[in-house]
Formats: C-alpha cells, structure tokens, sequence
C-alpha cells in the first residue's frame, strides 16, 4: 500500500494525494495549484494514468481541493468522485467559475500576445480547461451524507466526517483491505476553528493507523474571536466614518463570504458598526454560494442557523447587501467614494473582480484593504500583505496608498492550538503521521511539534514523492 503527494507537500495548494494498493487505485482531492509557478505546476499535474484511477474522494470544494478535476476528466478518468452532497452543490459553481475564469484570463494573454507584449507564461494563451470539461467533469459527482459508509471499491470503505471549515468540508476516514490485513487512513483535509461563526467544530477522530493532516496555521495561534472582532470593528469605523472611504475585502466565494455577512450582520445588530455601510458582494459565485449555505442550513451551528432561517424569510438585515450579477453593476460600485464596503472573490486576489477593485481603490489613502483569510506565497494577495508600495493587476502598475489591515482571526483554519486539540483527541498514535498543506517552513515546525508534544513519528513529504505505507 503506497500514497504518493502530488501537491500540497511544503506548500498550502494543490491538494492532491494518489493511494494504491495491489487492487485499487484512487485520489483525495485534486486541487489547482496558486500562488508562484503555479500556472506551470497546473499545466504539468496529474500526468498519471488517468483512465487507471477507480475513483476520487473530495474532502471539500475550495479550488485548491477540487480545481484539477475537470483536467482529470478530460486526461480520461471516467470514475465517480465522491464528495459531500453540500459540496456537490458548491462544485456546480465554482467548478464552472474556475473555467470561465481560466479561458478569460487566456483570452486576455492572446490580446496582449497580439499587442506585440512579452508574456512571462507563453502557454497562458491557453485555458488549463474550459467550461464545457468542467460541465462535463460534474457529472461524475456522487454525493454522499455525513458519518454514512460506502464502499466505492470491494477493498475499501470511506466515511465523511465534519471538518467544521466550510459548508459541506470533510475528514476522510478510510479503510484499505489488502493482504488480508484492514488499514485505517485519516485525511484531515482543511480543519475549521473551533467556535467559528456558521459551521460546527470538527468531528473528533479516535484512531488511526496512518493520518495526512493539514498545516496552514501550525505556526501560529488565532486571537480570541472578541480581540477579532474589536480588530473588524476599528477597520470599518475608521475607513468609513473618520476617513470617509472604501473598504475592499478579498474573500473566498464560499465560506469566507458568507461568514463576513453573518459577522457584520451581527455587528450591526449589536450596534458597533457606526451609521450604515452599503455592503457589496460582487460575485455571482459568492450569491450562488449563500443560496446553497440557505438549503443546507441544518449543517450550520445553532447560531448560524437562525441567521439563516432569517434571511430566508425575506426580512431585512440589519445591514443593506446588495449582490452583483452583471459587469455594468460591478463598475457601478468603482464610482462609489466612499461608505461601501466591497467583498470580492478571489480570496488571494490572483483572479476574478477583486482585481478590478483593487486597481480603483488602492491608489486612494482614504480607502482601506482587509485580509480575513491566509494569501499563499506569490499571490496578489500576499505581496499586499507583506507591504508592497505598488503592484501590477491587468498589465498595469498601481501605486499602494489604501490602509492594509490583517485579520487573521478570521481564517476558517484551525490554528497550532486547534490543530493540537483535535490531534490529542486520538487514543493512540498513528503508525504515522503526514503534515501537508503548510508553507515548508511552518510544516517542518509543525510535525517537530506533534513529535515532541505527543512522540508521534510525523513528516514532512517531499512533493512528489511515494511512500510506502507498511
């Protein structure tokens, strides 16, 4: 039995891990790389036997987890992928959000080509896949309800437990029959923090005899969500009372943005907003989201729930949300001075209308950029949090005026201390243990903690590389 790292081994992106045995074949997760190189790692990905893979299990929808599955598909692969049946849901959308986006992005490098420019990918002329393998690849979706049993092979048996990290995200538990012998795999996939607004906390797991856990904040502790709070508080009061501007938020489509909804929402209610901000979303992916976050609310925590069956019923919140549909409404919002506070996808800035919105509204001092959410190495994104004076979106430099605020208490990852909690909750250690999706630097520091707090055996995978697992 063997489990090879295809991403997500010393980085955050590109979830992907492929386990065989001398019967089966299958993947957890086929997630798009982001971040530097990232174009390339995509183009060069899953150069496997595609049509020899049984089956996918998906632990969630973000992109990173989900985002090669329609190459899989177009490479051959045949087989069902299995996922949770809100996640399914998601995938309808952000599945063919991803293509349009890639085939606009190509479009856009084919018109700078023609222009006579010189593009730093050549081969970003072409889409990695287009809408029509997306549509495609979603036929094959299989879903699947909480802490049920499947046997998607004779030799193997799966249950999907609640990670507690966005609608519908899962830990896997796996069992594996070969030689007569039954193994036990656990993948973490992305674990929530414990307490977060919307989902419930992860699923405790009691055993396992090899566990892939993730890393994204192994080297570092949220702030209590109060401290988060006061943080989001003084953002908002200072840009748009005292200064007068507009408040540019990058957030995933899915969980981010519905979490900022229910959080302002809330804030508003207890009457810490000052006045009345005009909340944009400008993603139809991020309103396609908040519909399925409406059908599956019986999956949200208690809380969440009756914010939910609120805004079902069609009564006002008490702050005004306005959901973009169109192009023309999106540019209608970069004519807005200030009191608007603009929540966009992508969560990392690297593609979608939050790039629009940050050409217009950086250059200005009195407007401000909130970070809720992890930027990989080499996004837009990161490059604004690490303080960038300026930064080229579409071809063109634009100078950095707007204030920059990280809130990092916000992340729907589990921090060192989570990570840790929910770890300790085994009644024994694995025979051993995998720390994936973390930058190097924080994975390495990671797994030298699960060793020396719990003396666990626990590494780092090298990309690439093919374990044996005894």
């Amino acid at each position: 039995m063997n489990i090879t790292f295809l991403g997500a081994a010393g980085e955050v992106t590109g979830s992907c891990f492929l386990v065989e045995t001398e019967s089966v074949r299958f993947l957890v997760d086929c997630g798009l790389f982001q971040g530097l190189g990232a174009s390339q790692k995509n183009r060069d990905a899953l150069h496997l036997k595609a049509r020899q893979i049984d089956f996918v299990l998906l632990t969630h929808a973000h992109i990173d987890h989900s985002g090669l599955l329609p190459l899989l598909v177009a490479r051959g692969f045949d087989g069902p992928i299995y996922a949770t049946r809100a996640t399914c849901d998601l995938l309808e959308v952000m599945l063919l959000d991803s293509a349009h986006i890639q085939e606009k992005e190509a479009e856009r490098a084919r018109e700078w080509q023609r222009r006579g420019e010189t593009l730093r990918d050549p081969d970003s002329v072409n889409a990695i896949y287009t809408v029509a393998q997306a549509r495609d690849s979603l036929r094959q979706l299989h879903g699947v309800g909480y802490d049920m049993e499947i046997k998607p092979h004779a030799s193997v048996k799966v249950r999907f437990r609640d990670a507690g990290h966005i609608l519908g995200s899962s830990i896997l538990e796996v069992w594996l029959e070969t030689e007569g012998v039954t193994r036990k795999i656990v993948f973490s996939g992305d674990l929530g923090q414990p307490g977060h607004p919307l989902v419930k906390d992860p699923t405790p797991i009691e055993q396992a005899d090899y566990l892939v856990v993730e890393s994204t904040y192994g080297n570092r502790l949220h702030k209590p969500m109060s401290e988060t709070f006061d943080e989001l508080v003084e953002a908002v009061n200072e840009t748009l009372e005292r200064r007068r501007g507009n408040i540019v938020i990058p957030a995933f489509a899915v969980g981010r943005t519905q979490d900022l909804l229910f959080i302002l929402s809330d804030l508003a209610q207890e009457g810490r907003l000052v006045g009345k901000p005009r909340i944009f979303v400008d993603s139809p992916m991020a309103r396609a989201a908040t519909e399925i976050t409406l059908r599956h609310h019986r999956l949200l925590d208690e809380e969440a729930r009756g914010f939910v069956l609120h805004m079902q019923s069609g009564r006002h919140t008490p702050l005004p949300v306005t959901f973009t549909e169109s192009v023309e409404d999106s540019k209608a919002i970069n004519r807005i001075s200030g009191g608007a506070i603009i929540i966009a996808a992508s969560g990392m800035c690297d593609a979608g209308r939050i790039k629009h919105h940050l050409r217009h509204n950086l250059p200005r001092d009195e407007n401000s950029v909130i970070f809720v959410g992890f930027q990989a190495q080499g996004t837009l994104g990161r490059r604004l949090v690490d303080g960038a004076k300026s930064v080229r979106i579409m071809g063109e430099e634009v100078p950095v005026h707007a204030r920059r605020y990280t809130i990092g208490g916000l992340s729907a990852h589990a921090d060192q201390a989570a990570l840790m909690g929910w770890l300790g909750r085994f009644r024994a250690a694995p025979r051993q243990c995998f720390v994936v999706h973390g930058e190097a630097e924080t994975a390495v520091l990671f797994a030298g903690k699960i060793r020396h707090d719990l003396g666990w055996e626990a590494q780092v995978p090298e990309a690439g590389g093919k374990y044996l697992l005894a």
